[in-house]
């Protein structure tokens, strides 16, 4: 064996010797165990495409019914334990993911997958399922990490415009993020582990910008007043999936589920803080406000729907959607993020209530337009709400404890952690109006 090499942590499952044995028997007239090798496989690629707990169940669920078993489920954030019962036997696995991430193109193959399974997968055997499993479970990634760098970049650009930043700041964010996110994803396809991958991107990101930013200010004579949008080319670092599934978890009192994600993203958002601390401490940067764009309210209505249709489109292909449902996430995101700004900036309602209220709206449009695309819900609501997810304040308020100026961090992780609970609120309570089997606990 070569020095080089490194052994995994986590032994492969070989799925097809479960079916070995059985030859061409359709899986309806199967043994249990493979059968269950079905319902845990499916259960194990859904969950390892970023859906929430109450998802994965219930697609298990459908495929046991069609194949008249009984199965029991318990989910957390990497990791699944069920039982299936026969009226006979029982059978009972354990299984884990290696690593967790968001693939909303590969859901949708699966949920295609589970809606078809009644009509196409019980005249099908065990083998032939697996084989077609296979064939889903290639679907890595539908984009390269260049693809992906500038995804983020745009992304970052149109978040740097959102929280009040000009050409000068959109511009370096979109450098400093586009070269960040690349890195991100070589790190990943090598299976670095999550700190290194997380301080290696923020790190270059932030450096990034401040090296144009200083170019900038000796050739060209900008001011330094534009340092304040380097937080922005960090953002695509924002854990925004799996924040929101963690509240819908909770809401469907699947705690293990709930809290492993909430934890998972707590993690990214301290080390990716921590580090754009270090790094800002480094460099001298310092998280001013924005300087005054002096817009137009239509004028700034209109960038504010573009910026945002901008914004969400990036984010759906980081999380690997299609062009089609990238393009109708973003429609939404823009809908529903412009009226959350514009009622901040026209009304007395405060900025976590406007965030409640943009989730609804996301939510209530997505279930509409689900009818008629089929794309699964999560796909375009979860996208189309990230870009609310105030990164801004969480690293403010890090910031701020940094340097021990308590009184204003207490103050910005109160605004976050407020803005944080409203999202998947607003998600929740548009499930519970527009999805009937969403709305009991059963």
């Amino acid at each position: 064996m070569s020095d080089n090499f490194i052994p995994s942590n986590h032994m492969e499952i070989y799925w097809h010797d479960y079916a070995g044995s059985e030859g061409k028997m359709p899986i309806v007239e199967a043994s249990l165990t493979e059968k269950a090798s079905i319902i845990g496989r499916t259960g194990l690629m859904l969950l390892s495409c970023g859906t929430g707990a109450w998802r994965v169940r219930s697609s298990m669920n459908t495929i046991a019914k069609q194949l008249g078993v009984t199965c029991t489920v318990n989910i957390g954030l990497m990791s699944i334990d069920y039982t299936c019962f026969d009226g006979k036997d029982c059978f009972s696995q354990s299984l884990c993911l290696t690593n967790t991430g968001v693939n909303t193109s590969k859901l949708n193959r699966l949920e295609h997958f589970i809606s078809d399974f009644e009509r196409n997968g019980t005249d099908m055997s065990g083998e032939e399922l697996h084989a077609h499993l296979d064939e889903i479970e290639q679907l890595h990634g539908l984009y390269s990490p260049i693809a992906l760098g500038f995804a983020a970049a745009l992304a970052c650009s149109a978040f740097t415009f959102l929280l009040g930043g000009g050409i000068v700041e959109m511009f370096l964010a979109f450098v400093g993020a586009g070269v960040g996110n690349f890195i991100r994803c070589k790190l990943a396809k090598h299976h670095f582990t999550l700190f290194l991958n997380i301080a290696a991107s923020i790190s270059a990101s932030c450096l990034i910008y401040a090296i144009l930013l200083k170019l900038a200010i000796l050739l060209l004579n900008i001011p330094s007043v534009h340092e304040a949008g380097y937080i922005c080319s960090m953002l695509f670092i924002i854990p925004g999936f799996p924040f929101i599934t963690s509240g819908i978890d909770l809401a469907k009192l699947d705690i293990r589920s709930g809290i492993e994600r909430l934890t998972y993203s707590a993690i990214i958002v301290l080390v990716a803080t921590v580090f754009a601390w270090i790094m800002a401490l480094i460099l001298h940067l310092q998280p001013e406000e924005f300087s005054s764009l002096n817009i137009g309210n239509i004028t700034h209505l209109i960038l504010r729907l573009i910026a945002s249709f901008c914004g969400v489109f990036g984010f759906s292909i980081m999380f690997n959607s299609s062009i089609p449902m990238a393009a109708t996430t973003a429609v939404i995101g823009a809908i529903a993020n412009t009226l959350r700004l514009e009622l901040v900036d026209f009304t007395a309602i405060p900025a976590a209530a406007a965030a409640f209220i943009g989730a609804v709206t996301a939510g209530l449009l997505a279930s509409f337009i689900k009818k008629y695309n089929g794309y699964p819900r999560i796909s375009l609501t979860v996208p189309s709400i990230v870009i609310m997810v105030p990164g801004l304040y969480l690293y403010r308020a890090i910031y701020n404890f940094g340097i021990m100026s308590l009184t204003e961090a207490v103050s910005w992780f109160t605004s976050a952690v407020m803005i944080i609970i409203a999202l998947p609120l607003g998600l929740i309570f548009a499930r519970i109006i527009t999805d009937r089997t969403f709305r009991y606990c059963t």
